[in-house]
């Protein structure tokens, strides 16, 4: 099997992740690997990192070219973002605010239809990275515990999880008030920082196994200097060059 460059990278900081076994069988396998005898944890950030872009963003556009007339509603944009950029860039707050502003107050049955139409859509609109797959699909060949950990809510991010096949999703959760969606934030923000709140918990769901995490940006960089191995892909000059500062390698994914 030929691998990518990417692919390369991947395995390649992958192959310090597994104690005890002199080469680590995911470096060194030229197709399909065996059953680890000592299974990883594979930790996947979702926008930047399997896509190529963000995935809220579609969510809402779709949203309100299928309902129209919520986009009069865009006006509250303005005014969400003064206050993110005038109260401290609360990333949580104006995802909050935006999520309002497209669909608070509509019936889950009229959020959860566009939800199941979207994620059907994504293979189609190539909306993910050939090398994330491909690096995705030899985890799972190698027998390792997918994880999905996104900073997107759960408004479709768990559907997404499903599709790829991860077998566990973390992400950002919304509160509704009985099936009718309030857009509040129902858990924290799961970015940054909160991002090692949910690696350390996901420690005591797989106790002793070692995690492999993969992310896109600077505020990824919390968490996966935390883990065992781990791989920045597709980051800006400013998180490659803090990446490295932390031991941390970089790879592009195409």
């Amino acid at each position: 099997m030929t691998q990518s460059r990417g692919e390369q990278q991947a395995l390649s900081a992958y192959g310090g992740v597994c104690p005890g076994i002199a080469t680590c069988y995911i470096g060194r396998m030229p197709g399909p690997p065996s059953i680890a005898r000592s299974p990883c944890v594979a930790l996947f950030d979702l926008d930047g990192t399997l896509t190529w872009r963000d995935t809220l963003v579609g969510f809402i556009g779709g949203y309100l070219a299928r309902h129209p007339r919520k986009s009069l509603r865009l006006w509250r944009l303005a005014p969400a973002a003064l206050r993110y950029w005038l109260g401290g860039r609360d990333r949580g707050a104006l995802k909050s605010a935006v999520i309002r502003m497209a669909m608070g107050g509509d019936s889950r049955t009229m959020v959860d239809a566009w939800a199941d139409a979207y994620v059907a859509g994504l293979h189609a609109r190539h909306v993910f990275r050939p090398d994330a797959l491909a690096v995705l699909e030899r985890h799972r060949q190698a027998g390792d515990h997918l994880v999905l950990l996104s900073a997107s809510p759960d408004l479709y991010v768990p559907r997404i999880g499903r599709l790829l096949g991860f077998e566990r999703t973390l992400c950002t959760e919304i509160t509704w008030r009985h099936d009718i969606l309030d857009g509040g934030l129902a858990t924290a923000n799961r970015h940054g920082e909160e991002k090692s709140v949910c690696l350390a918990w996901l420690r005591t769901q797989y106790p002793g196994l070692p995690v492999m995490a993969y992310g896109n940006s600077a505020s990824d960089l919390p968490h996966l200097r935390l883990t065992d191995g781990a791989l920045l892909v597709n980051g800006n000059a400013g998180a490659r060059r803090a990446a490295t500062a932390v031991n941390v390698a970089v790879a592009e994914w195409r």
